[in-house]
């Protein structure tokens, strides 16, 4: 075979191990050795091994929930693979994954993702992390037809524009969104929607491998010399079902078949010099390999279900800090808590260049002001975002999993609602999907306050939302102290946190922590030490509750107040510790009471405390209702002194 044939055998073998894996995908499938759903990639070989043909090894890929192709060609191995969809403890990322979320961050994959869509954001992040180090490597991010009607299509690829990321983005439009055939359901083709954030659009006939590895290999070069985004629209057929098991009654039986990808690559090697002996030999070399692997994934081991505790509980990446010294106007100078807030992201970006902080506005100052100056004193690691939430969150999952430590803002946290796929299905699922492969250590600092007429979409209190999903670390501060010391601790952690910070504290003054000081996360504080009853508060409750205690201390009431700092792990230890000695227990918040954190620890002190209580447990939180606005409506829904207090005398009349 001539030498310079090489390079097309080498794609010819990829696809062949593509195709065969597929088959071999959809017997154990229909046999019930493969669970759950799996989405087969047959006659779409060429897009993904032409387009992984023109990158690098550090390279990195996102690909889709019909991702086993791109997969294999960017590298991973048959046997980890059908291990992975089989479900066994040797499998990719040891049968925690599954045929939708394949990944290895180690050889480019940031993963497969059951989220359609998903994956763009993350490649935007990745690739801004590529930007910021200069070091010459490009995000290929593999999505289908039916993905550039999300939203997170939308924001990924404005970012991914406005800021010129080197990211090929790549559609494989296959004909079909689902059910749907494409033609109904966009109203712009894909060339106009390009057109309209100013990237260049290229369309290639996507089964034939030779022409996609050209057109890639060129426009990858191009991303490496000049940067900036390029769309290869690469047209293929999806010839199985969406998903296995799919009658396709939706498919017209009389319409003409593409043309089989590797029918037509073997034919052009042939016309090219190659024998039918030494294709055949490839051939027979891959079925030989998914074989065999098909067979050590039989004889594979099961996953230990306890695994699942080590890799889905948070608690396993709480920083080991010890409790700093306390920091008391004796020791420290007054400061405010916006300033403490601006320290620590100062002092992180001077002590670790891969801390950087993006948001809405944030290189001007924020809307409150937090972050002026630190653009100007850290160039290129401030950075403005569109107003896009989802592209924000997936700038940090993607930048983190590429080993930066981003601090990304969400400005409000009512606005979690618009980004929420990115922290609940990205960010805090990564590792727990991939067996522990992939670390997401990134940080979202967002705000909330009731007391300022800022109405019901600008001002509650969600943390019992954010704590309900595993894999993410919430905590909360509530003094100046905490403000510096928990964002520290946040950014230093290999985990997803997010910083809830309250708006009305900003102003408040407090001693200022000194440079480098760390507040333990997930260990609860005694504010206040009493006997008689223990006052559980979070964020600015703290003030509420230590205003309580001083007024009951005069009608002799001893109250022990804690300040949780860290809603998600929650130190029940701590809190029962308390509970134990006072026998009696009130928890304050300014969320709401239903299902919210107060309930949690109300069910832990009947549970693992009741032989402690004394009492029944008390919740003093707001309604079942969203804030309002009028001034004398939100003073009558958030907790105030004299409800907290009336609740301790009722607690404590028969001690």
């Amino acid at each position: 075979m001539p030498d310079e044939t090489r390079p097309a055998l080498d794609r010819y073998r990829s696809m062949v191990r593509i195709r065969n894996t597929e088959d071999a995908a959809a017997k154990l499938y229909a046999a019930g050795e493969i669970p759950g759903f799996v989405h087969l990639s047959v006659g779409q070989e060429a897009v993904a091994v032409g387009v992984c043909a023109a990158l690098d090894p550090a390279d990195v890929i996102t690909s889709t929930h019909r991702g086993h192709g791109h997969v294999l060609a960017k590298g991973l191995d048959v046997t980890g693979v059908i291990a992975e969809l089989m479900g066994r403890a040797t499998g990719t990322c040891g049968g925690f994954g599954g045929s939708m979320h394949i990944a290895d961050p180690a050889l480019g994959v940031f993963g497969a993702n059951g989220i359609v869509g998903a994956g763009l954001p993350i490649a935007g992040g990745a690739a801004a992390a590529m930007k910021m180090r200069a070091d010459g490597r490009v995000v290929a991010s593999f999505f289908g037809d039916g993905a550039v009607s999300t939203g997170a299509w939308h924001e990924a690829v404005n970012l991914m524009a406005l800021w010129r990321l080197p990211v090929l983005l790549v559609c494989e439009n296959n004909g079909f969104s689902e059910f749907s055939r494409t033609a109904d359901q966009h109203p712009a083709d894909l060339a106009a929607r390009a057109a309209g954030y100013g990237i260049p659009h290229h369309r290639v006939d996507g089964n034939d491998v030779e022409a996609v590895a050209a057109l890639a290999g060129d426009l990858v070069a191009r991303i490496r010399a000049a940067g900036g985004p390029e769309l290869l629209e690469a047209v293929t057929e999806r010839v199985r079902g969406h998903y296995e098991g799919d009658p396709q009654r939706y498919r017209d039986p009389a319409a003409e078949r593409a043309a089989d990808p590797l029918v037509g690559a073997r034919a052009a090697l042939v016309a090219a010099g190659a024998t039918d002996a030494e294709l055949t030999a490839v051939e027979e070399e891959s079925a030989a390999e998914v074989a065999a692997a098909i067979d050590a994934a039989r004889a594979a081991p099961l996953p230990d279900p306890a695994g699942v505790a080590e890799l889905g509980d948070v608690r396993r990446v709480v920083a080991a800090v010890a409790d700093p010294p306390p920091v008391t106007p004796d020791t420290a100078d007054e400061t405010r808590g916006s300033r403490a807030v601006r320290s620590a992201l100062d002092h992180a970006l001077a002590d670790d260049e891969r801390v950087f902080v993006a948001g809405i506005d944030v290189a001007g100052g924020n809307v409150f002001g937090l972050t002026r100056e630190l653009a100007q004193r850290y160039p290129g690691r401030v950075l403005d975002t569109p107003i896009s939430e989802s592209a924000i969150m997936g700038l940090g999952v993607g930048a983190a999993m590429d080993g930066m430590r981003p601090v990304v803002e969400l400005m409000y946290l009512d606005f979690v609602g618009v980004c929420l796929d990115q922290l609940m299905n990205q960010a805090a699922k990564m590792r727990f999907m991939t067996g522990g492969r992939a670390e997401v250590p990134m940080v979202v600092r967002t705000q909330f306050g009731i007391g300022r007429s800022s109405g019901s979409q600008h001002s509650q209190s969600l943390e019992a939302l954010l704590a309900h999903i595993p894999g993410l670390v919430v905590v909360m501060p509530a003094t100046v102290e905490d403000m510096y010391g928990l964002t520290r601790s946040a950014i230093d952690l290999d985990a997803p946190v997010v910083i809830v910070e309250n708006r009305l504290l900003y102003e408040r003054t407090g001693p200022a922590a000194p440079a480098g000081y760390r507040t333990p996360i997930g260990r609860a504080h005694i504010a206040r030490a009493g006997a008689d009853i223990t006052i559980v508060t979070l964020s600015r409750a703290l003030l509420t509750g230590l205003a309580v205690a001083e007024q009951a201390a005069a009608e002799g009431i001893s109250c022990e107040v804690v300040d949780l700092r860290t809603i998600s792990p929650l130190d029940h230890e701590t809190v029962l510790g308390s509970l134990s000695k006072t026998n009696r227990m009130v928890v304050v918040s300014e969320g709401v009471g239903d299902f919210g954190v107060g309930a949690e620890i109300a069910a832990r002190a009947v549970d693992e405390g009741f032989w402690s209580l004394d009492a029944p447990v008390r919740r003093i939180s707001g309604p079942h209702t969203p804030v309002p606005y009028s001034p004398v409506l939100e003073s009558a829904w958030v907790p105030s002194v004299e409800r907290v207090l009336q609740a301790v005398r009722e607690l404590t009349a028969d001690r």
